[in-house]
C-alpha cells in the first residue's frame, strides 16, 4: 500500500475513532499532547505523521498504535485471508522503521500482528501515556537484535527472543546493530 493510501486510511480511522467516542480535536489533544492543527492536520491526510505522534494519539483513542493502520477500507468484505500485497505498510518519516499491518482489514478481533523493521542505528521511543484500558503486547525477534527499555528495565533480544509487555510505561527500541532488526509484534486491543 502506497504511502498516500496509508496515510488517507490512518487520516479516516483518527477521525471515525475521535467522533465515535465524541471528542472534539480540543479534547482529543488535551488526551494526548498533540497540537489540535496536529490531529487536524493527520485527519485530512496533510501530513506524515510520526510513531511517537500516532502512539500518543492513540493512547488519547485507548487504542494500541495497530488499530490506527486498521481502519476499515470502504466495499471491502470482511475476510479472513489478506495476501501479502494488500497487507497496509507504514514507513516512520523520522527513524525510516516499517510496520507492516498482517491482520486482515476489517477483522474484528482484540489480537493484532504486525511486522516491524528497524533499520541499523534506528531508536524509536514512546513516551508513557495513560490509556483507560490495558493494551497487552508481545515482540518475537526473527531477525537482528533490538533493544528495548520499558520503563528502568532494559532487554536485549536476538532472534527468536520474546518479550511481553503491557503499553502503560514509557518504551524505547533500539537497533544497535549494523543490520536491520525485524520482528512480530501480537497485540491486543479490546477497545478497537
Amino acid at each position: 500500500m502506497e504511502g498516500s493510501d496509508i496515510n488517507a486510511r490512518i487520516a479516516q480511522r483518527v477521525r471515525d475513532l475521535r467522533n465515535t467516542r465524541g471528542y472534539t480535536l480540543d479534547a482529543l489533544a488535551s488526551r494526548c499532547g498533540v497540537s489540535r492543527s496536529m490531529i487536524s492536520s493527520i485527519e485530512r491526510a496533510a501530513s506524515s505523521p510520526t510513531a511517537t505522534v500516532l502512539e500518543r494519539i492513540a493512547a488519547g483513542l485507548d487504542v494500541s498504535l495497530a488499530s490506527l493502520f486498521d481502519g476499515e477500507l470502504a466495499g471491502a468484505p470482511v475476510e479472513p485471508l489478506v495476501r501479502a500485497s494488500r497487507q497496509a505498510e507504514w514507513r516512520d518519516p523520522d527513524t525510516g522503521y516499517t510496520r507492516r499491518l498482517l491482520t486482515p482489514p476489517n477483522w474484528r478481533s482484540p489480537l493484532k500482528l504486525v511486522e516491524v523493521v528497524v533499520p541499523a542505528g534506528a531508536r524509536v521511543a514512546y513516551e508513557s501515556v495513560e490509556r483507560e484500558t490495558t493494551v497487552h503486547q508481545q515482540i518475537w525477534v526473527l531477525q537482528g537484535q533490538i533493544d528495548i527499555v520499558v520503563g528502568n528495565e532494559r532487554h536485549s533480544l536476538g532472534k527468536g527472543d520474546c518479550l511481553a509487555m503491557t503499553l502503560n510505561q514509557h518504551l524505547v527500541f533500539s537497533n544497535l546493530s549494523t543490520s536491520p532488526a525485524r520482528y512480530l509484534v501480537a497485540v491486543t486491543d479490546a477497545s478497537s
